[in-house]
């Protein structure tokens, strides 16, 4: 049974091209429905068994893509009058996983690395980061107004 997603995040695969002399592949484009406008570039990490969460932006949507390592990217929807209210994604993202995970604004989300290497997340955010008066609201991993446990999940 497929879970829903929260509204107006999107996703999509990314497909490498291979040939005998590597691979290549096109991460974003000015051209596909996730792209909104174009801010900045960033890369941002994480070392196995840290926890990078919560935080969301009020005016910024965030487009992550793991290119290093596996990240579990989980997001959750506070928003008042969403339809999704309530409702957390997870995503597991990264070599094995390539994808462009769109994040839209007042959407907590986090992440952190999973297996035993570090992830490396480049992020192409529609703002550009104001250092004075920063789009950045941060709540504890741990927070009890947020139901997830960042615990790893065997079955």
């Amino acid at each position: 049974m497929e879970k829903k997603l929260i509204d107006g995040v999107g996703i999509r695969k990314l497909q490498p091209i291979v040939d005998e002399r590597g691979w290549l592949m096109e991460l974003f484009r000015s051209d596909w429905k996730e792209y909104e406008r174009f801010g900045q570039l960033y890369i941002t990490t994480c070392y196995p068994g840290i926890v990078k969460a919560w935080h969301y932006h009020k005016k910024q949507t965030d487009n992550f893509i793991c290119i290093k390592g596996m990240a579990k990217v989980v997001l959750y929807d506070a928003r008042e009058n969403s339809i999704t209210k309530g409702v957390i994604n997870e995503f597991f993202m990264g070599e094995r996983n390539f994808m462009l995970l769109k994040i839209p604004p007042n959407v907590y989300h986090g992440f952190k690395a999973i297996g035993n290497r570090e992830a490396w997340i480049l992020n192409i955010p529609t703002e550009v980061y104001n250092y004075s008066n920063p789009d950045e609201f941060r709540v504890p991993f741990d927070s009890k107004d947020i139901p997830y446990d960042w615990a790893a999940k065997s079955g």
